[in-house]
């Protein structure tokens, strides 16, 4: 009986051992599924343990159905597959699940395991980021819209609002004492409408930024030690920071009104009613986000976190999607016009700010670039 030896693979030498399935598929950064017969969960990767906040030994003791919510797309997904032996993709669902305090959008991929009798793989991808730099880059569309907005209004408002209102003082002399009332109301309108054409016009600055190395960790106790001894002197404002982030390159001086602006908001949401308030400022490397220029190849890395977390009441949810829009307030007497300049200012620092919110917990994450060493900037100036 003859033996035929098979050579290695050029990938499969002693240098090179081959790697456990498993280990390749725990590394995945999305989660990932294999239902069975009866849609029985039969495998569950690291990343699926933390989507559904189940270790993978609880998961595979239930049935799909277990987990996710009553007649959830996910389960006739694949069922679909099972039936019909073909790959199915699904984007765009809310996924629901008792494990959730919100449902989740996701995108669905399934397909059947070869030479495996109803077995389904399903991975998940969660649409969170891609969502987030998507509505960023209608943030930053609606803030230079504003802009231009700003520009005309300036010269076509307060110019006649100034005549207006020196024609009601120069009324008002000869004017009874109940007609005077109307000339006073003149005045204090005029007034109210160029304090707002005066905020507007922050957003026509369109002068590029002087940008230096910045540590946000004095930037973040300079807002801090503002509102403890003025507006958030009632709240408990707590620190969770990286000690070694880096710097990130900007204004500090545009960074502190970001942020102040920022704390302000959480300050009023929470109330002044509230012995329990907490504002929790958060900091922290996160490596792997990166965002394409538009215009470009390029692609600029978003490694720094800054949040800014509160349990105040939380944004209504009709709100959310057009938060950082102008005119967007759920204050009575608010402009609407400090998120969309934050959203500015973020964004003319090259990095996009999210939110997250529900009752008692409301977070704005403003992810940032980081500061280019020396040798980096000689080495990109050398490549240019």
């Amino acid at each position: 009986m003859s033996v035929t030896t098979k050579k290695p693979s050029p990938r499969q030498t002693a240098e090179s051992p081959s790697i456990p399935i498993d280990a390749m598929l725990g590394a995945l950064p999305h989660p990932l599924l294999v239902i069975g017969k009866n849609v029985a969960i039969e495998y569950a990767n690291t990343a699926a343990e933390d989507f559904f906040q189940m270790s993978a030994g609880v998961l595979c003791r239930h049935d799909l159905p277990d987990v996710v919510a009553f007649g959830s797309p996910l389960i006739a997904l694949v069922e679909q597959v099972q039936r019909n032996g073909t790959t199915v993709n699904e984007y765009g669902v809310e996924l629901a699940s008792f494990r959730f305090e919100a449902p989740k959008l996701v995108d669905l991929y399934g397909g059947p395991l070869p030479e495996s009798t109803n077995r389904v793989m399903v991975m998940l991808q969660q649409r969170n980021m891609a969502q987030m730099i998507e509505r960023q880059l209608t943030h930053r569309g609606a803030a230079r819209s504003v802009s231009s907005l700003a520009a005309v209004l300036a010269h076509e408002i307060k110019n006649p609002l100034s005549g207006i209102r020196g024609a009601a003082q120069l009324l008002e002399a000869d004017l009874s004492d109940s007609d005077r009332t109307l000339t006073q109301l003149i005045c204090a309108e005029s007034d109210r409408i160029c304090k707002l054409v005066d905020r507007m016009e922050i957003f026509g600055d369109e002068q590029p930024l002087e940008r230096e190395p910045v540590n946000i960790h004095d930037v973040l106790d300079h807002v801090k030690q503002i509102a403890s001894s003025g507006f958030a002197r009632h709240i408990k404002i707590v620190e969770s920071y990286d000690p070694s982030l880096p710097p990130l390159p900007g204004s500090r001086d545009k960074l502190i009104q970001v942020f102040l602006n920022l704390i302000k908001n959480a300050a009023e949401a929470i109330g002044e009613d509230r012995a329990d308030g907490q504002i929790t400022l958060t900091t922290a490397f996160r490596p792997g986000v990166r965002l394409s220029v538009p215009g470009s190849k390029a692609r600029i890395g978003l490694p720094l976190e800054i949040a800014v977390e509160d349990n105040g009441a939380g944004v209504p949810k009709d709100l959310m999607q057009n938060l950082f829009d102008p005119f967007i307030t759920t204050k009575p007497s608010g402009t609407g016009l400090g998120l969309a300049l934050v959203a500015k200012i973020v964004g003319d620092h090259g990095g996009i700010i999210e939110c997250d919110s529900r009752p008692r917990f409301t977070v704005f994450r403003a992810l940032m670039p980081m500061a280019e060493s020396e040798t980096t900037q000689a080495t990109t100036k050398a490549q240019a």
